[in-house]
């Protein structure tokens, strides 16, 4: 059975491990790119990986017999507190449908309450309908805000949220 760790200093490589098979298999459901990343030194991982977690921020790693299958993070909203974010949400391809993607989820709902935040809010790809199709079956419901998908001028992301108080 996976674990979830907490993604900090000393898990960085794997960080990035998953991170970058993340862009590669999901290119579009990401608002960076696997070449911007790609570039990236260990040293910057590991920059990375402590800024992912903080105060006002969180990041968690699924992780199966040692390997890292899958990622989330959250952070709060810089202007309104009790609003925080989910982002950077993927699991493996060889590990979806089994529990991982809402047991991410969940991590995020609970630090999120812990830190106050009333409600949940995600960017998910317009033509990402699994991942779509898998938020609604947490409770997350389509605001009917969009935004440019900088990407992809043909794409658009949709914003979607979810009560947690």
């Amino acid at each position: 059975m996976p674990t979830i760790e907490l993604i900090t200093q000393h898990n960085a490589m794997a960080f990035k491990d998953v991170r970058l098979r993340a862009l590669q298999d999901a290119p579009t459901a990401f608002s960076s790119t696997y070449a911007e990343e790609f570039q990236l030194t260990d040293a910057e991982w590991v920059k990375r990986a402590a800024r992912w977690t903080d105060e006002t921020s969180i990041a968690y790693l699924a992780v199966d017999a040692g390997s890292p299958c899958g990622i989330a993070a959250g952070f709060l909203d810089k202007d309104d507190a009790t609003r925080a974010h989910l982002v950077s949400m993927w699991v493996a391809p060889l590990h979806q449908r089994r529990g991982i993607g809402r047991e991410l989820v969940e991590k995020i709902v609970d630090w999120a309450r812990l830190k106050s935040a009333r409600t949940l809010m995600l960017l998910v790809t317009s033509n990402n309908d699994p991942a779509i199709r898998f938020y609604q079956q947490l409770g997350f419901q389509m605001t009917g805000r969009t935004e440019p998908y900088a990407n992809d001028p043909a794409l658009s992301n949709l914003e979607m949220i979810r009560s947690i108080s």
